[in-house]
Parts: C-alpha cells; structure tokens; sequence
C-alpha cells in the first residue's frame, strides 16, 4: 500500500479562498500531499479587507489537533493565524507532548489589507512557546520589527536582525524580504546553531494578485520537509513555486482588492 505524505495546517479559515486555511490546503494538493486542518479563527475576509473575526476556543483547537495525531499522525505542521495567547499555548503543549516534527511557524500578524489579526497579548506568548519549537519561521519585514523592536529597511539590516530573531528559536530563520523596493526579492535564511546564512533572491512579480504569499510559502515549505527535503531545500523550492504562482495569478483578475495566487497553475491552461 501506497502511504500520503500528510501536512498538518493550524490556522485561520479565510472565506475569500485566498490565504489561511484554504491556501494552506491548495498548496499542500499541489505539492502531493495530503492535507489536513486545525482551524484556530474564523474570518470573515475578501480580497480588500477582514470584516470580522471569530476565535475558536483553545480546547476545540486542541480536540481538533487530538482528533488528526490520534489516527492520521502528521509529517509536516504548518503554523499560521493563532488570534488568542491561551491557543497559543495549548497548541505548543499538544504538539510537544505528540513530539511532532518539522514545524514551519509564519508569525501571521497583519493580513494583507492591513487588518491586525493577532491580539497584542499574544505576542509575548507567540515568542514564548511557538517559536522555541518551530524548525523554521517565516516572518516578513513588519513581523520581524514587532519581534525585535527594530525597523527593517534593507538587506544590511535584515541580515542583523534575523541574528536578533535566532535568540528566539533554536530553528531556521527565513526572514522575507517582499516590503523592499527593487526587482528583486531578497530573503535572508539564517540558521544559529550552524551560523550559516544564505541570500536568496528572486524575480519581484509586480501584481496586485499577492494575498496569501506568506501563508502561500510557508505551507511550501512544509510540504517540502514533508517530501524529505532538508529545510534549505524547502525553502529553495518553495520560493520558487510561490513565484510560479504570482506569475500565472497576475494572468486573472479575482475581486476588486488583491487578488490570489494561482496555486494550480501546473494543472490548470
């Protein structure tokens, strides 16, 4: 018998289709996995803004990641939008008491529109208990600010800062650089226990089409620790799959706001 390569994601539900859960999900299918979900949030969200938010309560986030690692087990964990401290913790205790592995943590704060999507008491907790267990975290430049206290407005400064964010986290830091002008996008992955730090760069795809990329990418990566890949050659992939993505999403018009990426885009003509 044939085994599925099984991604876990833990976050808000997106009803617009285009970030959280529902990208997360797509992501995984194109990827070749098999996906499953813990909803944390959720919102009520289009292309242009979020008009409500909706937590679950931290014991049905709990008995809903219970019901997936009793019987379906996981080889990969995404992390995304956790609006509360109290899930927060919850969801850092179950995980480590079912000792899951390969844990990519996008500290999802702000959605694309500008909404806040994390409560400010959460962010103490955020830095406390996900991100000392994440095997890797994704934040952007505006996350990073809030987890260092410091602005971040170019590569140099970039490079400091994921050096201040490895005091964090015993894992990978992947420190995206999209909120820097330029026709490139530069990322910094940085890992402390190795000082090894990596530039990556990428073609800048200019598109109104963007909601999602952050949920987008780190769902990628997790699919790629899934499939036996090391974290730098996740990461390596998953970028590359994202730019794909914005490429072929530029092609369709969705909404009035910023529209999604086309995860499909090798499936789809």
């Amino acid at each position: 018998m044939k085994s599925y390569k099984r991604v876990l994601t833990i976050a808000g539900s997106d009803s617009g289709g285009g970030a959280g859960i529902q990208a997360d999900l797509k992501t995984f299918a194109a990827l070749g996995c098999y996906g499953m979900s813990v909803i944390t949030a959720l919102t009520a969200q289009n292309t242009q803004s979020v008009s409500a938010i909706s937590s679950v309560s931290a014991d049905f986030v709990v008995a809903q990641l219970e019901a997936v690692l009793t019987d379906i087990g996981t080889d990969a964990v995404k992390i995304g939008m956790i609006h509360r401290a109290d899930i927060i913790e919850a969801i850092a205790e179950t995980l480590q008491g079912y000792r899951v592995r390969n844990i990519v943590l996008d500290p999802v704060m702000v959605a694309k529109s500008g909404d806040k999507l994390l409560q400010d008491e959460a962010i103490e907790s955020l830095k406390r208990y996900l991100l000392p267990i994440a095997t890797v975290i994704t934040p952007n430049l505006p996350e990073a600010a809030v987890l260092t206290g410091k602005n971040i407005q170019n590569i140099t400064e970039m490079k400091e800062s994921v050096i201040e964010l490895a005091q964090l986290t015993q894992g990978y830091i992947l420190l995206k650089g999209g909120h820097l002008e330029g026709n490139e996008s530069v990322d910094i992955l940085y890992h402390a226990q190795t000082d090894q730090l990596s530039t990556l760069t990428s073609e800048r795809v200019h598109t109104v089409n963007s909601h999602g990329t952050g949920c987008t990418l780190s769902s990628a990566i997790a699919a790629g620790l899934a499939n036996g890949l090391s974290v730098s050659e996740a990461v390596v992939a998953a970028k590359e799959y994202l730019t794909n993505a914005l490429k072929a999403g530029a092609e369709y018009t969705l909404g009035s706001g910023h529209g999604p990426v086309h995860h499909f885009f090798s499936y789809w003509t």
